[in-house]
C-alpha cells in the first residue's frame, strides 16, 4: 500500500532522532489526503500503527522503538540500511537533471 512507502520516507527523512508516533500518522495522512481522494484520519491512525507494532518486533525490525516512544529506522538493520541506500541513490538522481533554460520569448524589447 501506498502508506508503507510514506512511513518509510517520512522515518528516512527524520534520520536519527525519529518522530512520535502522531507525527508520522500525521505527515501520511497529509501526504495521502488529496483533493480527489480523501482519507479518513481514524483509518491512517490504524493502519500505522499497526504497520510500526509489526515491524518493531525482533532487533533485526526495520523500525526500532526508543524508550521515549519515538519510532525511528533501525541503522542496524541489514533492510533499512538498503532501504537508505536506494532513498539516497533517488535523491542524487533528482539533483542531477539539468536545470530548465528560458526560451521563451521576452514581451518586451531590452
Amino acid at each position: 500500500m501506498a502508506y508503507d512507502i510514506e512511513i518509510i520516507r517520512v522515518l528516512t527523512e527524520a534520520g536519527t532522532d525519529g518522530l512520535s508516533l502522531a507525527k508520522i500518522v500525521r505527515h501520511v495522512y497529509n501526504a495521502s489526503n488529496t483533493f480527489f481522494e480523501t482519507v479518513v484520519f481514524e483509518d491512517v491512525y490504524r493502519y500505522v500503527f499497526s504497520w510500526l507494532q509489526k515491524n518493531t518486533k525482533s532487533a533485526d525490525s526495520l523500525v526500532e522503538k526508543t524508550e521515549r516512544g519515538i519510532y525511528r529506522l533501525n541503522l542496524n538493520s541489514k533492510t533499512s540500511s538498503q532501504l537508505f541506500l536506494q532513498f539516497v541513490d533517488q535523491e542524487e538522481a533528482q539533483k542531477e537533471e539539468k536545470p530548465q533554460v528560458d526560451l521563451s520569448l521576452s514581451l518586451f524589447d531590452e
